[in-house]
C-alpha cells in the first residue's frame, strides 16, 4: 500500500528519470504541490514551461490550461493530467456564436479570458489574464471591446476603464459566480478583523467588499506580504490551505464552503504517477491552424501588455 510520502518520491524519482516537467495550476491540492516544477496561475504555468529543459510537460489543472501550454510548447510532448478535467467557463461559447456576435458589432474588439478553448481564441482578437487584462484593453487602440467569456471579469475591469465602451455575453465561472454578498456579511460577522480577498469573477456585490480584489497569485502575494493577520479568501477554498502553509502564524478563512472547482480535483497523486507510467492522463494535440491563430492571440496580449 502507497502512502502519500512514498507516492511523491516516486513521482520525484520518475519525473527525474524520464525528464518531464510537473506543472500545478494554484487550485490543486498541496500534496501536488509539493511534486510539481512549478505551481501558479494558467498563462504563467504556459511560460515556465515555455522555458523549462524538458520535452515532456504534464499539466496538472484543466484542459484550456493544457492547450495554452501546447501553443506556447508546440514541439513538446504536453499530457493533461486528467482526460475529464475540463473548464465551464471556458466551454460556454462557441466559434459560432463568436462569429455572429462578430457580425452584429463589427466595430468592436474581441477580448477574449485566457479561461477558453483554444479553438475560440483563434477567433478573437487578444487574449488577456485577470492579473494583465486592465493594461491590455487600455493599451488597445480600440475603444470598443466585445470581452468574453466572464461577464464579472468584463464588468471589473469596464469599472477600471470608463472611456472604453464594453459589451459583454452571459458567462462566467460557476464557481465564483454562485459566491454572494450574504456570504460576504456571514464572514465579516465571523471574521470582523479579518481582510477579504477576492477573484474579479466573483459578482460585483462581491467585489464591492473586498480590501483586495485580483488574480490567483495576486491574492496569495497580498496575504503574504500584508501586516494584518486575518483574513476571508474569496476564491477556490484550496487557496486557504496553501496560505496557512505559507503563512503559519495568519489565519484563512473560505468566504464560501461551496466555492470549490470539481475539475481541478479530479486530479490526484496517483493520477499523476500514473501518467508517468505511462497509464494515464491525455496526450494534448492541436492542428497547426489552430496553434497558429491562437498563438497570434496571446502575441497580442504580450505586446499590449509589455
Amino acid at each position: 500500500m502507497l502512502t502519500t510520502t512514498t507516492l511523491q518520491n516516486e513521482i520525484i524519482r520518475l519525473k527525474k528519470e524520464l525528464d518531464v516537467c510537473i506543472l500545478a495550476h494554484a487550485y490543486q491540492s498541496h500534496d501536488i504541490w509539493e511534486v510539481a516544477d512549478y505551481v501558479g496561475d494558467s498563462y504563467g504555468l504556459s511560460v515556465q514551461a515555455a522555458g523549462a529543459k524538458q520535452q515532456t510537460v504534464l499539466m496538472c489543472g484543466v484542459r484550456f490550461m493544457a492547450e495554452t501550454v501546447k501553443i506556447l510548447s508546440p514541439d513538446k510532448r504536453v499530457i493533461l493530467s486528467h482526460s475529464q478535467a475540463g473548464c465551464p467557463m471556458a466551454e460556454q461559447i462557441t466559434v459560432d456564436e463568436i462569429n455572429e456576435l462578430k457580425k452584429q458589432y463589427p466595430d468592436y474588439s474581441v477580448v477574449a479570458y485566457i479561461n477558453t478553448t483554444s479553438q475560440l481564441k483563434t477567433v478573437c482578437d487578444v487574449c488577456v489574464t485577470s492579473a494583465s487584462a486592465v493594461k491590455v484593453i487600455d493599451n488597445m487602440d480600440s475603444d470598443k471591446i466585445l470581452f468574453i467569456p466572464d461577464c464579472n471579469l468584463g464588468a471589473w475591469v469596464a469599472e477600471k476603464l470608463p472611456h472604453k465602451q464594453f459589451k459583454f455575453v452571459n458567462g462566467g465561472c460557476p464557481v465564483h459566480a454562485a459566491v454572494r454578498e450574504d456570504d460576504v456579511l456571514h464572514a465579516k460577522k465571523l471574521h470582523p478583523d479579518a481582510k477579504l480577498l477576492v477573484h474579479p469573477e466573483c459578482l460585483s456585490e462581491v467585489v464591492k467588499h473586498a480590501d483586495y480584489a485580483g488574480s490567483t497569485t495576486g491574492i496569495m502575494d497580498y496575504a503574504k506580504s500584508c501586516p494584518a493577520d486575518e483574513y476571508i479568501v474569496g476564491t477556490e477554498n484550496s487557496i486557504v490551505q496553501h496560505l496557512q502553509y505559507a503563512c503559519p502564524d495568519k489565519k484563512f478563512y473560505p468566504l464560501s464552503k461551496d466555492c470549490v472547482c470539481n475539475n481541478m480535483k479530479l486530479t490526484t497523486l496517483v493520477d499523476i504517477y500514473n501518467c508517468l507510467r505511462g497509464a494515464g492522463g491525455e496526450d494534448i494535440s492541436l492542428s497547426p491552424d489552430v496553434m497558429s491563430k491562437a498563438r497570434r492571440c496571446i502575441d497580442n496580449m504580450l505586446a499590449l501588455g509589455n
